[in-house]
């Protein structure tokens, strides 16, 4: 027993300021995610066709390329961008907290603009319809009626990516950014213990998924539609 307290009283303050890191990164990724994400799914759905064609070419460039890339080219990448174009002293460097935000955002909105387009297209068509024929405009009709509807059938899918969002944001070590793994990696090293420190890191994750799950659950329940509460009922 002694042996474990004094083994938590050694690796736990550095591991409590890698999950601040971690929720920070999680936070900021998602609210990223459905600042761009959202744009992105109205786009797809009402946008014209230059920018229905731009949406698409940004989701699918972001879905279908690993995160690791897309994190090693915006951090390592874009510095040396200006070479590509034959402008050598033109580049975009970002710090390795910067670079993590802008990853992971790009890469759940992304996702986030599916979550979207789904529940804007799950509404029914007739309510633009009757919407318009009241005087709305087209974009009133969406503000009024369409998003608010959509935004509660989304809650499901978007709650996976909140709770994924946590582990996704492990990659950004690779870069050195301070999170939970980065710490890990750090004590590590510092004591010559691995397998204990992985084991700790782990367990941290397990606890910190399971809570967010809770919490997005709760979420999905104080949000369900009465419609939803009878479909459930009847199953």
């Amino acid at each position: 027993m002694d042996t474990l307290v004094t083994y938590l009283q050694r690796v736990m303050p550095d591991l409590l300021q890698g999950i601040v890191t971690t929720l920070y990164l999680t936070v900021v990724a998602l609210t990223l995610g459905v600042i761009i994400g959202l744009p992105a799914a109205l786009a797809r759905v009402y946008g014209p066709r230059w920018l229905h064609n731009l949406a698409i070419s940004y989701i699918e460039l972001f879905r279908g390329t690993p995160l690791l890339v897309q994190l090693f080219i915006v951090y390592y990448g874009l510095p040396a961008i200006g070479s590509l174009f034959g402008l050598p002293h033109f580049g975009i460097t970002l710090d390795r907290l910067p670079a993590a935000f802008v990853t992971l955002g790009l890469n759940s909105g992304a996702y986030q603009a599916e979550y979207f387009r789904g529940a804007i297209q799950a509404v029914g068509s007739g309510q633009m319809t009757a919407a318009r024929a009241l005087g709305m405009t087209k974009m009133q009709a969406i503000i009024h009626i369409i998003l608010p509807q959509a935004l509660r059938l989304a809650i499901p899918a978007w709650s996976n990516e909140a709770v994924s969002m946590i582990k996704y944001t492990a990659i950004v070590f690779l870069i050195a950014v301070p999170d939970i793994m980065g710490k890990a990696k750090i004590l590590a090293g510092r004591y010559f213990n691995p397998i204990e420190i992985y084991i700790t890191v782990a367990l941290i994750y397990l606890v910190l998924v399971t809570i967010a799950t809770w919490l997005v659950r709760m979420l999905e329940r104080r949000l369900e539609t009465p419609e939803q509460q009878l479909e459930v009922a009847r199953h």
